[in-house]
């Protein structure tokens, strides 16, 4: 092990965590920061279901 390697950074939230340590501020960051990440991932869903649309379309005949 490297000693000077930064060490690997712990999740901000993990899916089913104990939230009852975390203040409401906390919990308000925490929501705003998953509602951005299911932003992303619908985004990337979208991507991806235009390419499966469009290689339907290029392989239909």
């Amino acid at each position: 092990m490297d000693f000077d390697e930064p060490r690997p950074k712990p999740p901000s939230h993990e899916i089913g965590m104990d939230l009852s340590a975390l203040s409401v501020e906390e919990l308000r960051e925490r929501i705003a920061l998953l509602q951005e990440e299911i932003a992303r991932l619908e985004r990337a869903v979208e991507a991806k279901s235009g390419h499966l649309v469009a290689a339907a379309s290029l392989f239909k005949s």
